[in-house]
């Protein structure tokens, strides 16, 4: 029997209290020893971060899915690294001849970094960074960790630092007057020596703006890195140094690939004598291999991502087997995991493996065949899985080792999500994911067309996967229609479909989000009187640009989105304070498009109710974005709210933020739209 209600108004068992508590934020796996260690996020702690492990060794066959896992970085400490702002990796293990492995990670509230090993407790090994500008924070952050094997046998942990102090000279500004932040590779010693005295630290590179992925060759013989410099972002351009290791320091070694418009991610030493990477000099990123005799060259040609956008630093999205092998990942909307073998003709042969994922994080696999992996798909929440992988023979069927979702809704109030391309006039496709209403048992009224919300992502270099996620089933499963929008700029379709976005931010974006949502009124999905739009970050910014510019949508929900470029280029930070060059154009020589452009120079053009959320520490987005477009709406007497979350940052992580966000953008919808949500409380908004 079916029941009709209006939609919007269906009773679900999808509360926000759910999204909070009843999930995980899982980070990627390491192999450590012969367990399987990985992060969690606590809402109900602050959000911290905790590094985990299964609670015994894992063999071949994988773990038992019935025994709890361990703790073992305990509260309040947060293994969560600032460098980029966005961090990355922030932790590794050690497991040695003691038995118990001696943990490194970095520590959030003071950025220094800390080892212990379980049951103790930790102890800092680098120093308290000179305080340059207390709201910017600790002056010395480090990330992405890489265990280094001595000539003498011993370990050491190499670590990107991004130093805000100036060294010797202390703080000082760069040539376009903005201070200026280094970043190169140190060793750190383990002994702590460095926690009182910073000059115990060993630079490995030479300092350049940013820098990523070190990596030692098998004989310690020369080391491997990515570098690049503003303007650029690494999906627009990095280059691939290589340099010999003399007294564990590298000189300025040799680009050998990559430059300002070619974008190189991830290189890892085959052996003494040849790397692999990967290049998106044909238009995709596609697997290449250098070695000093034979220079740079591809080794296969798809019209296939082999990588991603690098906003965390340390994401990887391949493993070197052998000197021959590697296991990748691969894919365009959705990810699939394959071997590549070289040949010896110079080329390579992939080989896809039978994956149920289509977004895959991380993918570990360990010498017995065990395969440990991180991802999600349409039917299944994220979580970390083991399977058994033999390279002739294929994958294992996968078993559940930690869910990102404790409690799990019925699949009966859970949405299908459907593929769709829609044409525009220039003949290009617009990519997206329509989730329609959906609850076994329950209807719209006859006659009704669902509300839909479009969701963009931020970034805007950026893709929405094809997976199961719960913040959309707490939509669809009370009759509201959502669609994910993967404008041009995202990423997952090649290089073209990202430069789409190249000085058309606010232009591109709005109108290829228009597009989707006009084919879902045409098609008869969509009611066309009751659009919303949705996003955070760079995603916040086209929501706002969609409301100001166009007629489209009925209500907005910007979560500490972009509102103006001009103070936004210099209150924000670092990594992304040059990224408005590609996106719109160089300052001050475009000004006028910075104006043009910005939502807030267009709230006179608005008409529609519009939800701004903010985090209060947000350094990324600051609140003074939302704050000036508030108090614009609050000039005009438009309808808002404005939702500011104390201890937050560049989203929300604490368990009360997450419900107050979920629970008062559902109430303002209800009110625009013209249904009534049951058990949530009315959201009350500023009419001026």
């Amino acid at each position: 029997m079916v029941t009709t209600l209006p939609y919007g108004s269906w009773p679900s068992p999808i509360t926000a209290e759910q999204l909070a508590t009843g999930g995980i934020r899982l980070g990627g796996p390491q192999l450590v020893g012969d367990a399987v260690w990985w992060t969690e996020g606590i809402a109900t702690e602050g959000g911290r971060q905790a590094i985990m492990r299964s609670a015994g060794d894992v063999g071949p066959e994988g773990p038992d899915a019935a025994a709890e896992p361990v703790t073992v970085l305990p509260g309040p400490f947060n293994a969560r690294s600032r460098v980029h702002e966005y961090g990355g990796a922030s932790w590794t293990a050690l497991p040695d001849a003691e038995g118990t492995p001696l943990v490194v990670f970095v520590n959030f509230e003071d950025q220094r970094v800390h080892a212990f090993r379980e049951g103790e407790r930790p102890r800092p090994l680098t120093p308290v960074g000179p305080e340059v500008d207390s709201a910017q924070g600790p002056s010395l952050r480090w990330a992405d960790p890489t265990a280094v094997t001595l000539e003498d046998g011993s370990t050491e942990i190499w670590w990107i630092c991004e130093d805000h102090t100036g060294g010797a000279e202390g703080p000082r500004a760069g040539a376009d007057g903005a201070p200026l932040i280094e970043r190169y590779v140190a060793a750190v010693p383990l002994d702590g020596s460095a926690a009182e005295d910073g000059s115990a630290i060993r630079r490995v590179t030479p300092a350049s703006r940013f820098v990523a992925h070190p990596r030692v060759s098998p004989d310690g013989a020369r080391v491997a890195w990515l570098s690049w410099e503003h303007p650029q972002m690494p999906w627009d351009g990095t280059e691939l140094h290589v340099a010999p290791l003399l007294a564990g320091s590298a000189g300025q070694g040799e680009m050998v690939l990559g430059d300002a418009e070619t974008s190189v991610m991830q290189p890892e030493w085959l052996d003494d004598e040849h790397l692999l990477a990967v290049c998106d000099a044909s238009g995709w990123w596609n697997p290449w291999v250098w070695s000093a005799d034979d220079g740079a060259r591809q080794v296969l040609e798809l019209d296939q991502e082999f990588a991603g956008p690098m906003w965390a630093l340390g994401t990887t999205w391949f493993q070197v087997l052998d000197a021959d092998t590697a296991l990748v990942q691969y894919g365009r909307a959705a990810v699939g995991l394959g071997i590549l073998r070289l040949t010896d003709a110079g080329g390579a042969e992939l080989t896809p493996l039978d994956c149920p994922l289509t977004e895959i994080t991380a993918a570990r696999l360990r010498s017995d065949g065990l395969l440990v992996l991180a991802g999600s798909s349409p039917t299944r929440f994220a979580a970390i899985s083991t399977a058994r992988l033999d390279p002739s023979a294929g994958l294992s069927s996968l078993t559940v080792l930690r869910s990102s979702r404790t409690d799990a809704p019925d699949p009966a109030v859970l949405p299908t999500g459907e593929s769709i391309e829609v044409p525009l006039p220039d003949g290009e496709m617009v990519h997206a994911i329509v989730h329609r209403p959906h609850q076994e048992g329950l209807a719209g009224r006859e006659g009704d067309l669902p509300p839909f919300i479009a969701r963009v992502h931020g970034g805007p270099t950026g893709h929405v996967p094809p997976v199961l996620h719960l913040p959309t089933a707490y939509y669809t499963s009370r009759g509201l229609g959502v669609v994910d929008v993967n404008y041009g700029g995202s990423t997952g379709y090649g290089r073209a479909y990202r430069n789409r976005l190249r000085g058309q931010w606010g232009v591109v974006d709005v109108e290829d989000t228009v597009a989707v949502m006009e084919h879902l009124v045409s098609e008869g999905i969509a009611d066309g009187d009751r659009l919303a739009i949705e996003g955070g970050s760079a995603g916040g910014w086209t929501t706002l640009a969609c409301l100001t510019r166009t007629d489209t949508f009925a209500a907005g929900a910007s979560s500490f989105g972009v509102a103006e470029l001009e103070r936004f280029r210099l209150d924000t930070h670092d990594f992304e304070s040059r990224y408005i060059d590609g996106l719109v154009g160089p300052y001050p020589e475009r000004r006028d498009l910075y104006v043009e452009r910005a939502p807030l120079s267009h709230v006179d053009e608005l008409e529609v109710p519009v939800l701004l959320l903010q985090g209060e520490e947000d350094r990324i987005v600051p609140p003074s974005q939302s704050e000036l477009f508030r108090d614009a709406l609050a000039a005009k007497g438009i309808p808002h709210a404005y939702l500011l979350f104390a201890g937050e940052q560049h989203g929300f992580r604490r368990a009360d933020s997450i419900i107050r966000a979920t629970e008062g953008t559902l109430s303002f919808y209800g009110q625009v739209l013209g249904f009534s949500p049951p058990c949530v409380p009315v959201l009350e908004l500023d009419r001026g």
